[in-house]
């Protein structure tokens, strides 16, 4: 699996990783929601994107037990949600995280979208959860660059590391002035339902993959990471999608491959 340099941090982390959102909400499911885990973070996917508002804290409990025994290898991402963002919220909602997660610390700890508690409270909180260990780095999800220079001047000892935003081929909306500001200020770009809406069953996504013996999936994957900027964290509750994904950038795309599909997909920009 590829890794590189994730934003400021000075480490490298995979470039799919393996997203959550929908685990932890059935018994029923859960079993194979933890298999798929663990396959993916033996096949490389071992950024594992969490949050508490996922299954009202079930994903991450399903993450604890897919990561038992391998937390030194994996970069674990969890979120505060926006009512509980205010400064004594932001650290009571981590340490929630991090004992459903049954961590002491987590690599990455987002706001998980614009709050009505001011800015500067969340990440005076971010800054006091870093200093005691509880944090690596402070990051944001779904702020436009406006939000995110308001974040990151709010900052008074730490850097803004990540911002977590939509991101598939039927939305680019981010590559106009999201993603070019966070390139500026070395700021990682994750996005997340990187599969949305599919239908790449059909026309030039699914030509391409025929074309190098791959899946339509693989190659829109492999397409939303071309810039070193870009990551993304696709879910897969199943083995099989776990492969898939985790096999997604062991071909790469030519340039004018690139520009066909960036053609095809201009309305999404």
């Amino acid at each position: 699996m590829i890794t590189r340099l994730f934003g400021a941090t000075g480490v490298n982390v995979t470039v799919i990783g393996q997203g959550t959102w929908g685990m932890g909400e059935s018994r029923r499911t859960e079993r194979d929601e933890i298999a798929a885990l663990r396959l993916g973070i033996e096949l490389g996917m071992t950024h594992i994107d969490t949050a508490e508002a996922y299954g009202d804290g079930g994903a991450e409990r399903v993450v604890a037990q897919a990561i038992a025994g391998r937390r030194a290898d994996v970069f674990i991402t969890t979120k505060v949600w926006p009512d509980n963002a205010s400064y004594a919220g932001t650290l009571r909602a981590c340490e929630r995280s991090l004992k459903r997660l049954d961590t002491e610390y987590v690599d990455l700890y987002l706001l998980h979208w614009p709050s009505q508690h001011p800015i500067a409270e969340t990440m005076r909180a971010m800054e006091e959860l870093v200093r005691r260990g509880l944090i690596r780095f402070i990051g944001v999800s779904n702020f436009d660059v406006a939000k995110l220079q308001a974040a990151q001047a709010a900052l008074t000892r730490e850097h803004l590391v990540c911002d977590q935003v939509l991101h598939h081929l039927r939305d680019r909306r981010i590559e106009r002035d999201l993603l070019p500001s966070c390139e500026k200020h070395n700021i990682a770009v994750v996005g997340y339902t990187p599969l949305a809406r599919g239908g790449f069953h059909r026309g030039v996504i699914a030509e391409i993959a025929k074309k190098y013996g791959r899946t339509p999936r693989q190659v829109a994957l492999n397409f939303l990471t071309r810039r070193p900027s870009l990551f993304t964290i696709p879910k897969a509750s199943r083995a099989e999608h776990a492969r898939e994904n985790a096999a997604a950038l062991d071909f790469r795309l030519s340039p004018d491959d690139l520009k066909v599909i960036d053609v095809a997909f201009q309305a999404s920009l």
